[in-house]
């Protein structure tokens, strides 16, 4: 490690720790102002909260959780008080906690917020930069330095500190945003400068992401840079995340239009025909329209299309957000993938049983959008949409999809439980022109092409026996062939008929047999 890379580290670790410890700087004082904001707490809500809340009013509080709990509290009990009258219909379902937090929030956060962000974000990316460039002095390629015995790339002490770190980012985004609103406040001036309006911890999770993909995309460059396709496929992630996942819909808000990921699309995008969703977009006159026939031209007409001329790797691995960020931000634990038959049999009963989760899920909503009945037979569209919304959205894209990088490998989402990638596998498998070619005569049987598989193809079984590999699951990252010392490895498109899927009978060397394509 170059002495750069050292005060890189250093810099790094300095702006992550001020970053952690940004959540125990102010206090948090609720007003009467606040709670008869309508922007933050609904009129008739107000009404039901005033009396119940009057004990916090001017008292202080010094942390986010002390103050968010005391007010669910309230909350919890102004909803028992309601339900033990009856009145069902007056419940309060919305979720004050984070909105009445974040504007009660007081101290150096609110105060010196650009240079809270700075002595965080900007001493992390800088030190991360550092420690990045140098690695362009050495020699391009593979290196395989040591990565199944490195605590950060092997399952070790750092891998298991990072993966329980993300898994509690995760759990608390998701369940408990209103313990991290000094996270929030840090990114309220460009969430400004963007859409107009104050940051959610949505936003928050969209710069992180975009924040991510762009700091370890340039790592992917300078690590692949032997390969252009690895580049320009980098370059492609970055492009796709920070404009079309990040910017342009902030932009879009600002405007006062929907906000609209133009490159998402369902299954993935699971709440596309939700009815607040679908409402949004009819009710928004030509663009609204505009964005809603895109989104299901994208699933009925770009899919088996580019599917069938690039496999799925024109999405899954140069415009997908899970994928951009897998091949980023998980870059360094690719390796962790499972190889084994088991972990195979197991990855197509989940992916596709999300799948057909999915399906019916959103047949379901779509039938009450339709209908206006909430129920179809004994089943309730709303619980129907609530789970796939926790266990699919939040639990398995989320916790496990990213949370679980260090610990099983890069894709673990795409792997076992993206529905799009299943859908997009389907395609690829049975009618695509895409393939990898194998020359079994040039292998040397080093493994690296294996080791290096996201998706926890045994490439190498493919390529000793000369057989063009076609998984569903394969989604043309194409590393199995940049780290091929033999060139042994080429993604190709062709003939989806001529594709070698029984291997030759004599696989050895320069005597290997010509190989007779299948018709």
């Amino acid at each position: 490690m170059t002495l750069i890379q050292k005060i890189g580290l250093t810099l790094f670790v300095i702006g992550f720790a001020v970053w952690i410890a940004t959540l125990s700087l102010g206090k948090y004082t609720l007003t009467s102002e606040i709670l008869q904001d309508t922007t933050i707490v609904k009129k008739e809500h107000y009404e039901l909260l005033k009396d119940k809340t009057e004990p916090m009013l001017g008292k202080t509080y010094s942390t986010a959780f002390a103050f968010s709990n005391a007010f669910s509290k309230i909350q919890d009990a102004v909803n028992q008080g309601l339900r033990d009258q009856k009145k069902e219909g007056e419940v309060i379902y919305d979720d004050y906690a984070f909105l009445v937090t974040k504007a009660a929030s007081e101290g150096p956060i609110t105060e010196h917020t650009a240079l809270w962000f700075w002595l965080s974000f900007g001493l992390a990316i800088v030190g991360a930069l550092m420690y990045i460039f140098p690695k362009n002095r050495l020699l391009p390629g593979i290196k395989n330095d040591h990565i199944y015995h490195h605590p950060a790339t092997s399952v070790g002490w750092i891998g298991i500190l990072l993966g329980t770190f993300l898994i509690g980012f995760y759990v608390v985004l998701y369940f408990y945003p209103q313990y991290i609103v000094n996270w929030v406040l840090l990114v309220d001036p460009l969430s400004e400068a963007l859409n107009g309006g104050p940051a959610s911890q949505w936003f928050l999770y969209g710069f992180l992401y975009t924040l991510c993909i762009l700091i370890m995309g340039i790592r992917m460059i300078i690590k692949y840079r032997h390969s252009p396709y690895e580049q320009i496929r980098s370059v492609s992630v970055m492009f796709f995340q920070t404009s079309f996942a990040f910017l342009i819909p902030e932009i879009l808000v600002r405007l006062n239009e929907p906000y609209f990921d133009f490159k998402n699309m369902w299954p993935l995008d699971y709440d596309f025909f939700f009815d607040f969703n679908l409402n949004e977009l009819i009710s928004n006159g030509t663009l609204g329209i505009f964005m809603l026939v895109w989104g299901i031209a994208l699933f009925v007409l770009a899919v088996p299309i580019f599917t069938y001329i690039y496999g799925k790797r024109w999405y899954c691995s140069w415009v997908c957000g899970c994928g951009g960020l897998a091949e980023t931000l998980g870059d360094p634990h690719r390796q962790l993938s499972d190889k084994s038959l088991r972990a195979w049999k197991i990855e197509r009963y989940t992916v596709h049983g999300v799948l057909v989760f999915a399906i019916v899920m959103t047949a379901f909503v779509l039938y009450t959008f339709f209908t206006g009945q909430s129920n179809v037979g004994p089943v309730s569209s709303h619980s129907v949409r609530a789970a796939y919304g926790f266990w699919i959205g939040a639990l398995f894209s989320g916790v496990v999809g990213v949370g679980f990088y260090p610990l099983m490998g890069n894709r673990v989402w795409c792997r076992f439980g993206c529905p799009l990638a299943a859908y997009l596998g389907l395609v690829q498998r049975f009618k695509s022109r895409f393939r990898i070619t194998t020359n079994g005569g040039q292998c040397i049987s080093c493994g690296n092409c294996s080791t290096y598989c996201e998706m926890g193809i045994d490439v190498r079984a493919y390529a000793q026996k000369g057989q063009d590999i076609v998984r569903a699951s394969c989604v043309g990252c194409g590393i199995c062939s940049a780290v091929c010392p033999r060139g042994v490895l080429n993604l190709e498109n062709a003939d989806p008929h001529s594709r070698v899927m029984v291997a030759p009978e004599v696989m050895t060397g320069n005597d290997m047999p010509k190989i007779k394509s299948l018709s």
